[in-house]
């Protein structure tokens, strides 16, 4: 099967085919508390791991900002 090519946080990564947000996540390294988009498409956490991924997907994993 041919690798997905898709941006995480605009930078390049390639994950196998039938990879989902869940395998995004881990392969990004991001910690919690974060939230996910795909394609500018807010997806609910308790859907990461059946949300499959396809070839060019922008996945922006966005965490609060804190301050004030």
């Amino acid at each position: 099967m041919t690798p997905l090519n898709l941006l995480i946080n605009q930078k390049p990564y390639q994950l196998p085919a039938g990879a989902t947000l869940a395998d995004a996540v881990a392969v990004a390294g991001v910690r919690a508390p974060f939230a996910a988009a795909v394609n500018l498409q807010f997806v609910p956490r308790h859907h990461y791991a059946q949300h499959l991924l396809h070839e060019q997907d922008r996945i922006e994993l966005i965490s609060p900002l804190t301050g004030g």
